[in-house]
């Protein structure tokens, strides 16, 4: 019987620490020619995200609070990496101001109940 409980204890803890792999989002994302891809742009916590240009033309970021007007962060060249801090109930946008259909990698951790859409 003692064995059993060791047992079943050692393999709940291992069942916990093992789903902290899950914790995040990643995603590799299209964005069409003249429109952004916008995550968070609902309320929520604070969350980190690293985006990642994997196409050959530039990507304007912008940050923008809940019901405020979008601020210019950066624009990321081609192949080029960067990883923001977004504040609680600030989105991020990710705008495609090229002819071209650009894709993104994300990878996002912190609270990950973000709505994600795009936009003109």
């Amino acid at each position: 019987m003692f064995f059993k409980k060791i047992l079943l204890a050692t393999l709940t803890c291992l069942l916990v620490t093992s789903c902290g792999i899950f914790t995040g989002l990643t995603s590799n994302t299209s964005i069409t020619p003249n429109n952004s891809f916008v995550l968070g742009n609902n309320k929520h916590g604070a969350f980190t995200i690293t985006v990642t240009n994997v196409s050959n033309q530039p990507i304007e970021v912008q940050l923008q609070p809940l019901n405020g007007k979008p601020i210019f962060l950066k624009t990321l060249a081609p192949k080029e990496t960067k990883t923001i801090k977004v504040k609680a109930n600030e989105a991020v946008i990710l705008k495609n101001n090229s002819v071209d259909t650009v894709n993104v990698d994300l990878k996002v951790k912190g609270d990950t109940g973000l709505s994600m859409g795009y936009s003109k």
